[in-house]
């Protein structure tokens, strides 16, 4: 099942996606007509981990982590699908990296790996967009608009052997699969888990295989996880 978040002239509704469509307590919205499509959730806080595929720390030139290496976005960092990304006017190095997303359903800590399942609501994809010549994670990842997520949750996939397609302007740019993943998901919820106190709606960011790139004003990006979606964004001029 798909569950997502609409902007009506209303308010924010909220519902099953089918075809189009939210279905909520009270009635059909269809995207577009009635309203746009939001964040799917709504985060306290968004635990991103990175430098968790290999060919990406060989790509960077990374040492490999010996625990999750993670930080975190704040909740002003967050796009919706759809919604255009603003390139900086103080940077001249936006980067893309496409990310599958555990969203967390209930207030929870200290969650064992094998009960990782029980307090996730689903999966959704992050764009971690990174200004790379900005000094320190917080002035790079953490800005507005750093975290287009979307474009709904899927409450029924697997995360561990998902296929991952990024491509911009139409060219693809990363082609990898979730196994790849040198944490896995259930793993590091659970690490995550130990230091900070979850909320419902708060986000686990399980970080981007290899080919993070550059983009530019124009520049469409859309990164797919096979079974969840496609999460879609343009960028331009911040201007």
């Amino acid at each position: 099942m798909r569950l997502a978040r609409l902007l009506t002239p209303d308010g924010p509704v909220s519902g099953r996606y089918e075809d189009g469509t939210v279905v909520a307590e009270d009635g059909r919205y269809e995207v577009g007509r009635d309203g746009r499509l939001l964040p799917p959730c709504d985060p306290g806080a968004l635990y991103c981990v990175g430098r968790n595929y290999a060919e990406t720390l060989d790509q960077m030139e990374y040492e490999r982590p010996e625990e999750p290496d993670f930080f975190i976005k704040p909740p002003a960092s967050l796009l919706a699908h759809g919604e255009p990304i603003r390139y900086p006017e103080w940077t001249d190095e936006l980067t893309y990296a496409g990310e599958l997303v555990a969203v967390i359903d209930e207030r929870c800590r200290d969650v064992d790996p094998e009960d990782v399942p029980e307090v996730v609501r689903g999966y959704t994809i992050l764009n971690d967009v990174d200004a790379l010549d900005q000094q320190g994670r917080t002035a790079r990842k953490a800005f507005d608009g750093s975290a287009p997520l979307g474009p709904w949750i899927e409450t029924d996939v697997d995360p561990r052997n998902l296929d991952i397609s990024t491509t911009v302007g139409g060219e693809q740019r990363q082609d990898a699969n979730t196994e790849l993943m040198l944490f896995g998901p259930r793993e590091i919820v659970s690490y995550l888990s130990k230091r900070f106190t979850f909320e419902p709606g708060d986000c686990i960011a399980f970080g981007s295989p290899a080919n993070p790139g550059l983009v530019e004003p124009g520049e469409r990006v859309e990164i797919t996880y096979e079974g969840v979606g496609t999460l879609s964004n343009t960028v331009v001029d911040g201007e």
